[in-house]
């Protein structure tokens, strides 16, 4: 299994396995760059961070057979609305694959527009459509993750929280489960479990 993709953030080639373990230990990834980083840096930072946490999840979570047409499908990465990612989840997962499948990114402007997918960011863009776009994806087992406030409580499966300058994760298990995923408890054990309603701040 490939670890944390350390070269996405500019780090030199090494185990991967030591910087999962240590990111995990940390429950989330350290977003300060030290004193005098701009807000347009950091915010570039934190997207390059959740890029590799993007990465990571097409890790540890199982997708039922469905959700493949066949064995060399690759796993899709989706991003649903405005890219803030800027080239870092291209760079990210340039070369890597998961269980012998390539993994490739993919942009959608309407979730009518979305067909392969198992791993879907949805852009703060798409805040106000966020009720209209999980009822599109029902039945299917596609893991939802953004980073508006509510997220996991408004009925997605996964919400960054940026908090003391970490990402932390915090995650609806229940909707993963609707969805037939299966998130593993490597992912679990550091993450808040939530179920639907109001997220805290």
């Amino acid at each position: 299994m490939a670890l944390l993709k350390t070269s996405a953030l500019g780090l030199k080639p090494g185990r991967r396995t030591w910087w999962l373990l240590a990111w995990l230990a940390a429950v989330g990834a350290w977003l300060s760059g030290g004193p005098g980083v701009s807000a347009q840096v950091a915010a570039a930072r934190e997207y390059q961070i959740k890029a590799v946490f993007l990465f990571n999840f097409a890790q540890f979570v199982d997708w039922p057979p469905a959700a493949f047409p066949d064995a060399t499908s690759p796993l899709v990465i989706g991003v649903l609305g405005d890219d803030p990612f800027k080239g870092y989840l291209d760079e990210t997962v340039r070369g890597e694959t998961v269980n012998n499948r390539p993994i490739v990114v993919q942009r959608f402007r309407r979730v009518e527009e979305i067909a392969a997918c198992h791993v879907l960011f949805v852009s703060r863009s798409e805040t106000s459509r966020l009720e209209q776009i999980l009822a599109g994806l029902k039945d299917r087992s596609i893991l939802t993750v953004g980073d508006d406030e509510d997220f996991a409580r408004r009925g997605g499966m996964i919400r960054f929280v940026t908090d003391n300058n970490k990402v932390r994760l915090r995650i609806n298990v229940n909707a993963a489960k609707a969805a037939k995923l299966t998130i593993s408890s490597k992912l679990l054990r550091p993450a808040e479990i939530v179920t639907s309603g109001k997220d805290q701040p």
